[in-house]
């Protein structure tokens, strides 16, 4: 390859339009491994509220881009029902993997994480009919090893942290699985449809979801935590 076909590359492919799009990737993973730093540090708290972590995120897309919507005044593309399968699968995903805290280290869980990666490739394979390159199917089998690498050291291989380890990662690698599920549901319906509305209506399910299985399973776990004025020293010192 010449050094001509090497610069006519980087003409074509470093934009600004790409180089925004890399930084909004960067920013979303800087945003994600915040949440992540703040679900163990919650659950080194002894604080065992994974549902109630997340509520906050759902009901926050639904004011926003509820408000959106309904600004716009149009009906729903897609029947509401979809949305609520959608809404389900989601909080199911963040729940497990939020409830991976109390059992694992933040380390094995984020990098666990990335098993979204491999079971969004099954499913858009299969469901949407997307076609992947030999190099993606190779990169993406460079994960898995690295994340088999991490399994090894969370059965005592290496020594992994927390609790137990091994529990923790299955919760793991059982809520990308979800993941999975929402994400590639979300991107055929964002392609087909209106953002806007799949944003808003999966922040609404969510919320529901996410309050009647907080009722369910994390009221009592809520009533007995003991909250103070400290709460945020406990945090930060």
């Amino acid at each position: 390859m010449s050094w001509s076909n090497i610069g006519n590359w980087f003409k074509t492919r470093v934009t600004l339009k790409n180089l925004f799009r890399l930084f909004l990737g960067q920013l979303v993973s800087f945003v994600l491994a915040l949440m992540s730093f703040t679900s163990s540090l919650i659950a080194s708290l002894g604080v065992d509220a994974p549902i109630t972590q997340t509520s906050f995120t759902y009901f926050a897309l639904a004011v926003v881009y509820g408000s959106i919507l309904l600004y716009r005044g149009q009906k729903l593309r897609i029947p509401w029902y979809w949305y609520l399968a959608l809404g389900f699968v989601d909080v199911q995903g963040n729940y497990l993997v939020n409830k991976a805290f109390q059992f694992s280290s933040i380390t094995s869980v984020t990098l666990l994480d990335c098993w979204t990666i491999v079971w969004a490739i099954f499913l858009t394979y299969f469901f949407i009919g997307t076609r992947y390159s030999l190099w993606q199917l190779g990169g993406a089998a460079l994960c898995v090893l690295g994340l088999g690498l991490v399994l090894l050291s969370d059965a005592g291989v290496g020594g992994g942290g927390g609790s137990k380890p091994i529990l923790g990662d299955a919760l793991v690698i059982a809520g990308t699985l979800f993941f999975a599920m929402s994400n590639v549901g979300e991107e055929f319906c964002v392609k087909k449809k209106d953002r806007i509305e799949v944003v808003s209506m999966i922040g609404l399910f969510g919320m529901l979801v996410s309050g009647v299985e907080l009722s369910i399973f994390e009221l009592k776990s809520l009533e007995s935590v003991t909250w103070s004025t400290n709460i945020v020293s406990d945090l930060f010192l």
